[in-house]
């Protein structure tokens, strides 16, 4: 299943890993949730919550990707990178 089927699951949780400065000077992904990538360890019980499928992105994908793959190794199955910002919100906008 490719990104763009993805967000239209209504149980789907985007994941935005990107710093607060980040989010401030960019802009926020509506309906995403922010944690930044350092706090994810501390916030593992709290993402385990969250409905799947998990999309995770940052500015550029490359930071998601480390964090899909350390969920990956925590256990977690229905996790995919969402690459960037700007890619996440125009798959968002396009349906």
């Amino acid at each position: 299943m490719n990104l763009k089927e993805l967000l239209k699951k209504s149980s789907v949780t985007l994941l935005d890993v990107r710093e607060k400065d980040e989010l401030i000077n960019e802009g926020h992904v509506p309906g995403a949730i922010s944690i930044p990538m350092n706090d994810i360890p501390s916030q593992l019980e709290i993402i385990r919550k969250f409905s799947t499928p998990l999309i995770i992105f940052c500015r550029s994908g490359i930071r998601s990707e480390k964090i899909v793959n350390y969920l990956k190794n925590e256990g977690f199955k229905d996790v995919y990178n969402g690459g960037g910002f700007k890619e996440i919100n125009q798959l968002i906008n396009s349906y």
